[in-house]
């Protein structure tokens, strides 16, 4: 579906994407995660032929993409982080407006407007100007505007940064049914766990190249943490946190505000092991979680800063 190769984009002296490589699947949910920074945004609007590049190519259904390349465009629908509806048009002008752009059957246009009206559930406020709407209908109405023509590729860019939680269940079913009628999803997040339960592939990126790709299950293999244990309310010392960095598999340990966390390597035991030596060298403690490493412990491990940086 999309085909992107030795991509290179320089602002100045900033190199924004370094030899960038990707390949998105025909029918794929395809997460793109990176630090504020990285080269996502910029990815994206080379991949809609909006910047010019300085190397490389972008080919999408097979065809490579330029500006004028009108007749592909039309099967890309762009769903971007900032709500970009119109103040003085009401949520169905909104919605057929946009359609119009891509579809002028007027027939055809009516049924894909009401079909996406009910798709993002925004059949009680059709009357309505956005200004009106929640945070989270406006969010409904702007991923309406950018699907309702049926585009075979949809981009979303955080489509669910600052909605309240109904909400975001909503748009991430959305988006799942969007693929599952035929749509391959670009996407991209800050939240860990919405990548984690929607996308087949992800690919992380920072300054400009891919770092590293794969299933969620292939992205976790390729990192050192296999266990992390949480531990409440215990009392250490300086030399007893040295103690327990000594432990077998322990590779990370940090502690604030008497709250333990241990990163351990992939093995058989761990927590036992911690417990063991906690309660050997008469150590009182409270809440204990261990799990099982989770796609933010592998962003952290493969950029080294937190997604947000």
């Amino acid at each position: 579906m999309v085909k992107i190769q030795n991509l290179v984009k320089r602002y100045g002296s900033l190199l924004a994407l370094d030899h960038l490589n990707l390949a998105i699947e025909e029918g794929e949910v395809f997460g793109l995660l990176g630090p504020n920074g990285s080269g996502k945004t910029t990815a994206i609007n080379c991949l809609l032929a909006l910047l010019k590049y300085d190397k490389g190519s972008v080919t999408v259904m097979g065809e490579l993409m330029e500006p004028d390349s009108y007749d592909l465009k039309k099967n890309i629908g762009v769903v971007m982080q900032d709500v970009a509806v119109f103040e003085q048009l009401t949520v169905r002008e909104n919605i057929d407006y946009f359609c119009g752009l891509y579809v002028r059957d007027k027939k055809r246009r009516k049924q894909l407007v009401e079909e996406a009206i009910q798709f993002v559930g925004l059949e009680d406020y059709t009357k309505m100007r956005p200004k009106r709407l929640s945070g989270g209908l406006q969010r409904r109405l702007n991923i309406a505007c950018g699907i309702a023509h049926r585009p075979k590729l949809i981009i979303l860019d955080e489509p669910t940064v600052a909605v309240d939680p109904q909400s975001r269940n909503k748009i991430l079913e959305g988006i799942l049914a969007l693929n599952r009628q035929g749509s391959t999803i670009i996407y991209t997040s800050h939240y860990m766990e919405e990548v984690e339960q929607i996308c087949s592939r992800i690919a992380i990126i920072d300054h400009g190249r891919v770092l590293a790709s794969g299933t969620k299950e292939e992205l976790k293999e390729m990192i050192k943490t296999g266990e992390k244990i949480t531990i409440e309310a215990v009392a250490l010392e300086q030399e007893d946190l040295e103690d327990i960095r000594r432990l077998p598999h322990v590779f990370d340990v940090s502690y604030e505000e008497q709250v333990l966390v241990i990163r351990c390597s992939k093995a058989r035991h761990n927590l036992i092991c911690v417990l063991d030596h906690l309660k050997g060298k008469d150590l009182a403690f409270g809440k204990v979680f261990s799990e099982l490493p989770t796609l933010n412990d592998v962003f952290l491990e493969i950029t080294g800063k937190a997604l947000r940086d």
